[in-house]
């Protein structure tokens, strides 16, 4: 009996996503030319060339990408950062800043949280977050405009993390710089974190709550709104649509939302290929946008990842989101080219 009723409530929410997926998104929810694309080590370790700057600078020429979150980390354990993690940063700022005009540049780092298990960074410890400090005061002074947290598993309310945040932004706002997090997905049922934190000790998804604790204390906010284990495109689009609104209801005006988009396929538990799709993706994502918020101007979409993006990818990103007026013209209103 328990498990009928199990399957029973499966059931009833998958088809609720569904429902969500119908119907047409409103006129005008595109991009706002406030996008956002991860970019991996390459880019600083020195394996990367002028030429692939201006490779990438004609892959963005027309889309709403302005923020470039570079992976140049990880952070230690103990919450430091050598010099030598990120040795060609310098010279990508410049490089992006003469053949990206208007774009920003941001160092991405992250690491394993022990919460979990036995290793990793323990944000309980005030001298971990001493030294996280202490490592954005030295990107910063690289040049870098900003910085972009990814630390998981990150279990919803964590208060440790959120004093980490008060912290963070009260350093980059002494720099004029930007702070930015991403993500984990919210409780696509009230209270399911603790659920399936109870049956898997492992509870992925934030409270909405939380969600809007951790929003106001930052820049921007991206979701990783992939990783759904939905089977379906239909399925994982009414998804992000219920994603999308749900972050929206809790994010402030004055910080950026970005919803993630998978620039990437693979087939493993917890993600299938085929039904997590951009267009399914870009979907929800307008969806969601046209029932919520649809005028929201600090709105946009951040693809992860750009070393496993295919032409496909970015194809479906400019077609499904991106102006096909302002793609015609080569250029974007915020004059990245």
């Amino acid at each position: 009996m328990t498990l009928l009723l199990l399957l029973l409530a499966l059931l009833a929410c998958e088809t609720a996503l569904r429902v969500n997926y119908s119907g047409d998104p409103a006129p005008g929810t595109r991009t706002r030319d406030q996008d956002a694309l991860w970019l991996g080590h390459a880019w600083v370790d020195g394996r990367k060339t002028d030429a692939d700057v201006k490779a990438l600078a004609r892959r963005l020429r027309g889309t709403g990408v302005r923020d470039l979150y570079v992976h140049s980390g990880p952070l230690e354990d103990d919450g430091t950062l050598p010099d030598s993690a990120y040795p060609k940063a310098s010279w990508l700022i410049e490089a992006v800043h003469r053949e990206l005009p208007g774009a920003r540049v941001q160092a991405w780092l992250g690491d394993v949280l022990a919460t979990e298990g036995p290793t990793g960074l323990h944000l309980e410890r005030p001298a971990t977050r001493a030294a996280i400090l202490a490592s954005t005061r030295r990107i910063l002074a690289a040049g870098y405009q900003g910085a972009h947290f990814d630390l998981e598993p990150l279990h919803s309310g964590d208060r440790h993390y959120l004093a980490l945040l008060d912290d963070l932004r009260e350093l980059t706002r002494a720099r004029h710089a930007l702070l930015s997090v991403a993500a984990h997905q919210i409780d696509p049922l009230p209270g399911f974190h603790s659920f399936w934190g109870a049956t898997t000790n492992h509870p992925k998804w934030w409270s909405q709550a939380y969600f809007g604790h951790v929003a106001r204390r930052v820049d921007q906010i991206a979701v990783m709104s992939y990783d759904t284990m939905q089977p379906l495109p239909s399925l994982y689009g009414g998804y992000v649509a219920q994603q999308t609104s749900l972050a929206l209801e809790v994010t402030p005006d004055t910080t950026h939302l970005l919803m993630g988009l998978p620039f990437y396929d693979e087939n493993r538990f917890g993600h299938v290929g085929g039904a997590e799709t951009v267009p399914a993706a870009v979907r929800g994502v307008r969806l969601g946008l046209s029932r919520t918020d649809a005028h929201r101007a600090r709105f946009g979409v951040a693809l992860y990842v750009d070393f496993a993006a295919t032409e496909a990818n970015w194809r479906d990103y400019r077609d499904g989101w991106v102006d096909r007026a302002t793609r015609r013209t080569g250029r974007t209103r915020t004059g990245v080219a």
